[in-house]
């Protein structure tokens, strides 16, 4: 026969060690702003690998969260265009980052977590996306250019190992950027642009951004602890 218990106080699990408890929550960065718009470009239809990864991918409890879509525009003019919506908006103008995400990526389910967090580590970075890489065989990391070179550059560069990695330029996969930077009068718009010509030169529109983003001293990263795929039209994942 079962004894009985007669319990009148118990302070609760958390309460019992309230230092690692404050330890968790800073950690965590639940008390703050975290605010998130995701912003995904779809042309075509979405390979289900993609889509799929995005229903599993978390966020901080208690954060406003939107998702947009942005279809049937090309890639650069989807981003310069919702960007321009986001910032006339009175509401979603005040949120801090926006995470994008390309048709193709397949994401991990804490990325979005993480590389909020590398943001809230380090704020010089107005951007930091995780590590995926070209299609194909022989394919390279996007991380785009070597800083430590004075000439600006956007030669592929090698990952670290669960590190984070600065570089000139990122692809825009799977990015955290903060939404502060697009309310700088000084950058060139429309700030997502891809061009093929003699007087632009010859650029994606991540690239297109960056170039000019770098001579107003906006400083970018990858998260190499951060593992993106990239799929290809017959659902294999580079």
């Amino acid at each position: 026969m079962a004894e009985a218990q007669i319990v009148g106080y118990d302070s609760g699990f958390h309460n019992r060690n309230i230092d690692a408890s404050i330890k968790r929550l800073v950690t965590e960065g639940v008390y703050k702003d975290l605010s998130c718009i995701v912003v995904i470009p779809a042309l075509n239809m979405v390979a289900t690998k993609a889509a799929s990864s995005w229903w599993n991918l978390m966020f901080p409890p208690n954060q406003r969260v939107v998702k947009l879509f942005a279809q049937n525009m090309e890639v650069g003019e989807a981003y310069s265009q919702t960007i321009e919506q986001i910032l006339a908006n009175p509401e979603l103008a005040k949120y801090k980052y926006m995470l994008t995400i390309e048709a193709d990526n397949v994401v991990p389910p804490d990325g979005a977590v993480k590389l909020m967090q590398k943001m809230e580590d380090n704020p010089q970075y107005a951007c930091i996306g995780g590590l995926y890489y070209t299609k194909g065989v022989g394919g390279v990391p996007q991380i785009w250019g070597d800083t430590t070179d004075p000439v600006l550059n956007f030669r592929p560069i090698p990952p670290v190992a669960g590190e984070l990695v600065p570089c000139n330029g990122t692809g825009m996969g799977f990015n955290m950027w903060r939404m502060s930077m697009f309310k700088d009068e000084k950058l060139r718009k429309p700030w997502f642009k891809t061009t093929a010509s003699t007087s632009e030169g010859c650029f994606t529109q991540d690239l297109y951004f960056w170039t000019d983003a770098k001579k107003h001293g906006y400083k970018c990263a990858i998260d190499c602890s951060v593992l993106v795929g990239h799929v290809d039209g017959d659902g294999f994942v580079w």
